[in-house]
């Protein structure tokens, strides 16, 4: 090209491109979103609501932390290595969270939509505001049920690069005030959060369940620390609740229940057979009227988990990889009563201990069982996905030279003994074998029916649920009997007992004792357990590392058939046998300073003004 073809391409591209409507080096980037968009645009602000309730704080559930069911006294871990089978203590950073990320973000949005929201009316204004403060205070309440008091931030901090950070630097709230905090922020916004019917975002209801939750902790710590021999406390009240204020927060606690029970939801009853009821009760996303609000997933939209892949049964899994990690231990069957009101000890030896009782199918144990005990555990004799779930560990042979049985186990699942008969179940129970029950039960409550929902390539859509009327209706009876109501109190508890098969009014008295049980067999599995042992103050009684307390050490059932020829009343019936849960290595052991977690070096380093928690 000449100089001169050269200069009138140039002169042509010029005069192009000022001819265009627009300046080509100032258009906007197709590919960036601005802030003024953001702001402006209900959509683009509820998907960042979607995104934080996203991130709300979790220690278990079904899409992170679910290795942790097994790190209490609901289940043992029979996955491969011992994982939480050998926890010699919980370390004191074990519950440690510190999400100032997450509270930065909620801050800056309810800044800009004040501040920047102009297209958007005074109405929706509000209901976006409401909504961030109610993640807000569910994220303040997930902080100080771990940490106890910190430090409440409400605005935005922006460093100005002056060398001195002291504007940033905040003292821990005590913990009392962010309790307050809490309560106060959930009655300011649950009439502006709209969101009316929904389940998978917030609504008053909402708001008020969260109350009900947050009030009942700060009223049994208020009254149970302080019962304590030395309660746990600092000397500026960043740990520890006055006691004058138990019956302040019970009475919040009920009042905000009650709102809720009054509200539109009720508790599931679809399904006649109640065990099946109780399993939909929780797991059902289309016309259940008892969940409040759940974390749901898509497997269209392609969100979606492994839990159902991880913790199937093991016989009935799709996958050739993966199963059975997650097995709940006898301690939690055994606390299911039967219907007549009686212990839920299994009954599988007679009165004088001389012999076994021998039943004529595997599931004459949990016969006349409490029935969310099916709902929430696959034991021996039940099935899933309509098939058996089968669980024999061996047989029994009768010696009558030693006059007693040999007990003879296989090897292979699902193999024959020399009789020609099952010898092992395809799902065990085994004792060193991974990925197969080493308990003798599987977790029915969260795993998916759906067809390949338990393959790596489809998992799960099953949703984690947050609230749920079952949880209120006990929050209700904690707190009312607490403040001496009772006979209101009972109301709520035999509600959620008569959907379970018990006789109408079944209790006529309650204890303390009675509720705790309650919520261990409502509420199991839906990460309830240590943090009511927490808040009760007895979770380092319960577990307290000791290998003679049945309750710090985890217990299997394995069921035997029996061979003993010329013994009509005996032979091919079934005994079971109670035992230490095979894989289990160390007993629970939880310590004082464990009540509160650790505090991140790194954060007191940043800033001086926060002080340790006790013991640490």
């Amino acid at each position: 090209m000449n100089r001169f073809h050269k200069y009138l391409s140039i002169s042509l591209l010029t005069l192009s491109l000022s001819a265009c409507k627009e300046d080509f080096l100032e258009r906007q980037p197709p590919n960036i979103i601005l802030e003024s968009q953001v702001w402006n645009d209900s959509r683009m602000i509820t998907g960042l609501l979607a995104n934080y309730y996203d991130r709300l704080p979790a220690h278990t559930q079904i899409d992170i932390g679910w290795t942790e069911f097994a790190a209490y006294d609901e289940a043992m871990w029979s996955g491969n290595n011992d994982g939480p089978n050998n926890i010699i203590s919980y370390g004191f950073d074990r519950w440690r969270l510190w999400d100032y990320g997450l509270i930065r973000d909620i801050n800056l949005a309810l800044e800009s939509i004040e501040t920047k929201s102009t297209a958007l009316s005074a109405a929706q204004k509000a209901q976006f505001s409401a909504e961030f403060r109610f993640l807000r205070a569910y994220t303040y309440f997930e902080l100080v049920k771990r940490m106890g008091g910190v430090p409440i931030i409400t605005k935005q901090l922006i460093y100005d690069f002056s060398g001195d950070p002291s504007s940033l630097q905040f003292p821990r709230n005590k913990e009392v005030e962010v309790y307050d905090f809490i309560a106060s922020e959930l009655d300011a916004i649950k009439n502006d959060l709209g969101n009316a019917g929904s389940n998978t975002r917030a609504n008053k209801f909402t708001a008020m369940a969260l109350k009900s939750r947050a009030m009942l902790y700060a009223g049994s710590i208020a009254k149970y620390n302080s019962r304590m021999g030395a309660p746990i406390a600092t000397p500026g009240g960043e740990v520890g609740i006055p006691a004058s204020r138990a019956q302040e927060y019970y009475t919040k606690a009920l009042e905000a229940a009650k709102e809720v029970i009054a509200g539109p939801y009720s508790l599931y009853r679809a399904n006649p057979i109640l065990g099946e009821n109780f399993f939909e009760a929780i797991t059902k996303k289309i016309n259940n009227p008892e969940i409040i609000l759940a974390k749901d997933f898509l497997t269209a939209k392609d969100k979606r988990h492994g839990f159902s892949y991880d913790n199937i049964a093991r016989n009935i899994r799709e996958d050739n990889l993966s199963s059975s990690n997650i097995t709940p231990v006898l301690n939690l069957v055994e606390d299911y009563e039967y219907l007549d009101g009686s212990s839920g000890e299994l009954k599988i030896r007679t009165p004088d201990d001389r012999d076994y009782i021998y039943y004529d199918n595997l599931s004459g144990p949990f016969a006349n069982k409490d029935a969310r005990l099916y709902g929430t555990v696959i034991y021996p004799g039940t099935s899933f996905k309509g098939q058996e779930v089968q669980i024999q560990a061996g047989v029994a042979v009768w010696n009558a030279a030693s006059n007693n049985y040999q007990f003879v186990e296989g090897n292979t699942l699902g193999s024959l003994h020399t009789d020609g008969r099952l010898l092992t179940g395809s799902s065990g129970p085994q004792r060193s074998q991974t990925e197969v029950s080493n308990t003798g039960f599987y977790l029915r409550k969260y795993i998916d029916p759906t067809p390949l929902s338990s393959t790596r390539g489809i998992r799960s859509d099953m949703w984690w649920v947050r609230f749920r009327l079952g949880e209120i209706l006990l929050n209700a009876a904690e707190a009312a009997f607490e403040i001496g109501q009772t006979a209101e109190a009972l109301t709520y508890v035999n509600r959620l007992r008569e959907r379970a098969g018990f006789p109408a009014n079944s209790l006529s008295s309650l204890t303390l004792a009675r509720i705790q049980n309650e919520r261990r067999v409502e509420l199991a599995f839906e990460d309830h357990r240590v943090w009511d042992l927490m808040r009760w103050r007895i979770a380092h009684e319960v577990w307290n590392g000791n290998p003679t307390n049945p309750e710090a050490m985890m217990y299997a059932l394995y069921p035997y058939r029996v061979i003993r020829p010329g013994d009509p009343a005996r032979d091919g019936k079934y005994i079971f046998v109670r035992l230490v849960a095979p894989r289990f290595r160390a007993p629970r052991l939880f310590q004082m300073g464990n009540y509160y977690s650790s505090i991140d070096q790194a954060v007191i380093n940043n800033n001086p003004k926060i002080v340790r928690n006790p013991f640490h």
